[in-house]
């Protein structure tokens, strides 16, 4: 079986559920097919009855007849076009939570799919090609024959041209397919590489402008955009050389298929009604191969993004459900705990343990790169341990919800990233339906609260993705707000006071000191005395691996002592050299 099979059931599975909308688009199709008949069965009665009678009654009567059919094909064509886009609608609307939750899960595993970068494009790109012209063009395909069936009745000479002009037009389609493929693959890539940089170079613009940077970015910028448009040039050079050979040989079909009915009209074989009619029945049954390799670029994306989300969706497991658990005391124990960070191959933690009650604070300490902020990932469930557990009131992390264990751990982290939105629906997590109560106690806790109403509309001040006017405290102190909101069992301070005054420092410690009255445990991974000050425990972490743990006076006393003895040991190695 296949690596990515699961995946591809999953999305036919989510394709079956409209199976009964495209049998209704395959029933609309055929009738539209066949009142696509009428300008050729109209063409034939003009020229071979009215023309020869001279009846005035016979051309008004076919007229207002197909004025009728007409109007019923504009109908039923446009019923079938709202049908597939809600079918397109559907799919993305069955895809999304999977998709969403496969592209943030991948984050976290230790090889994630290159696909990942791509998801929600992918599933984008499905549902233009489902809505787009390429796919109702699918379903008129098998009614073409219908018109090649018309064409032999009215003369074989003139079929046969048909099906030869169909075979070329179909051979043409196959090269395109086999032409396009490698442009427009090399084109995807280079766009999504150009909007990647772009979209770093946004977020960052601060940085940039202060640095002097801009020429430099919008080199770099400029030069991936180049690759870009050239790749983009080159696809649609491939793309267009194939338009336009079946465009221009299609209209030369048509012209010849008039010259050939001509012929047999002056050898008296055929009427001309029928030349006229034999015409338009070949324009007809072309049609959808010529709209179909107009739209390949389309029609080549969806099934790329159809491709990738499969893999996508097999490589990056669905959480299974889990019984809900009531809310945990807060009482954590790691249990040999060993991490490997995403993408890499060395352990980042090798081997720790530790255990922690209700109402303690935990300095965790260590020189950059210790493994600090990979301990902060894996306490809030955001990196699997590769072995080991993490128990929160004894289950292990993962047998929460994601959602709810989200509730229960508060996480702050190193760079705190505020969203698109108002200060309060931060606070909230981006909630949809925010608790007021919630998000003014969570301020208050974070000594954000005065702050906060000093801002033009206070808890309604609008910010964007990188802060907007707010100063990097005011941002740390809003993203300790977020930690705090909804009261957690357990917070995770990644070097929280990074960006605080002393008053924002005071503050935070009088936070930690409210969550450890309220029987909160409280961690912080920290470089600053200053934040370990309402620690009443200490863990030392070296290399990966746990140094020291015990009561804060205790550790420190042993560092101490450890410190002096390399000291003088040092020395005596200076004074024997």
């Amino acid at each position: 079986m296949p690596a990515n099979a699961k995946g591809l059931s999953q999305l036919r599975t989510a394709r079956r559920s409209s199976r009964a909308l495209y049998w209704a688009v395959a029933i609309f199709s055929f009738f539209v097919n066949l009142l696509m008949l009428t300008g050729p069965l109209y063409m034939l009665n003009v020229y071979d009855r009215v023309l020869s009678s001279r009846s005035l009654e016979t051309l008004i009567a076919l007229s207002a007849l197909v004025a009728f059919l007409y109007g019923m094909m504009g109908i039923l064509d446009y019923v079938r076009g709202r049908i597939m886009a809600r079918v397109g609608a559907r799919l993305q609307a069955q895809l999304d939570r999977p998709v969403f939750a496969a592209v943030l899960q991948a984050t976290t595993l230790a090889r994630a799919p290159r696909e990942a970068a791509t998801g929600l494009r992918d599933l984008e790109a499905v549902q233009r090609m489902i809505t787009s012209p390429a796919l109702m063009a699918l379903f008129d395909l098998p009614w073409a024959p219908l018109f090649f069936i018309g064409i032999f009745i009215f003369h074989p000479l003139m079929g046969f041209l048909a099906l030869a002009g169909a075979a070329i037009l179909v051979s043409v389609a196959v090269m395109n397919q086999i032409s396009s493929r490698r442009p427009l693959g090399t084109a995807h890539a280079a766009r999504f590489a150009a909007d990647q940089l772009g979209n770093q170079i946004r977020q960052e613009s601060e940085m940039v402008h202060s640095l002097g940077m801009r020429g430099a970015a919008f080199g770099r910028w400029q030069g991936a955009r180049g690759k870009s448009l050239e790749a983009s040039i080159a696809a649609a050079d491939t793309s267009g050389t194939f338009t336009a050979m079946t465009r221009t040989f299609r209209l030369f079909l048509q012209s010849a298929m008039l010259g050939l009915g001509a012929y047999l009209v002056l050898n008296n074989q055929l009427s001309p009604g029928a030349m006229i009619a034999g015409s338009i029945l070949l324009g007809r049954g072309l049609a959808p191969v010529e709209l179909i390799v107009g739209q390949w670029a389309v029609f080549q994306s969806g099934r790329a993004g159809w491709k990738n989300l499969s893999v996508l969706l097999s490589e990056v497991p669905a959480e299974a459900p889990r019984t809900a658990l009531p809310k945990p005391k807060a009482h954590l124990r790691v249990e040999q705990v060993t991490v490997v960070p995403p993408g890499e191959a060395l352990p980042a933690l090798r081997v720790m343990s530790f255990e922690v009650n209700p109402g303690q604070a935990v300095g965790v300490i260590g020189n950059s790169g210790a493994g600090k902020s990979t301990l902060a990932r894996v306490l809030t469930g955001v990196w699997q341990p590769a072995t080991g557990k993490v128990r929160l009131d004894g289950a292990a992390l993962e047998q929460y919800d994601p959602d709810i264990l989200g509730q229960y751990i508060g996480y702050l982290p190193q760079r705190v990233q505020l969203f698109d939105g108002t200060i309060k629906e931060n606070i909230a997590r981006m909630a949809l339906q925010p608790d007021d109560a919630a998000v003014v106690k969570a301020a208050q806790k974070s000594a954000a609260h005065d702050m906060i109403l000093r801002l033009p509309d206070g808890y309604d001040t609008r910010v964007t993705a990188n802060g907007g006017r707010l100063s990097g405290g005011q941002i740390q102190r809003i993203g300790l707000a977020r930690a705090l909101y909804g009261d957690p069992v357990v917070l995770v301070l990644d070097e929280p006071n990074s960006n605080l005054d002393n008053a924002g420092s005071i503050a935070l410690n009088q936070a930690i000191k409210t969550l450890k009255s309220e029987g909160a445990i409280v961690f912080i991974m920290a470089h600053r005395p200053a934040a370990i000050q309402e620690c009443d425990a200490l863990l030392v972490i070296e290399n990966g691996t746990r140094r020291a743990f015990g009561p804060k006076d205790a550790v420190m006393a042993e560092l101490v002592k450890n410190h002096g003895e390399i000291q003088r040991a040092s020395g005596k190695a200076g004074g024997v050299s």
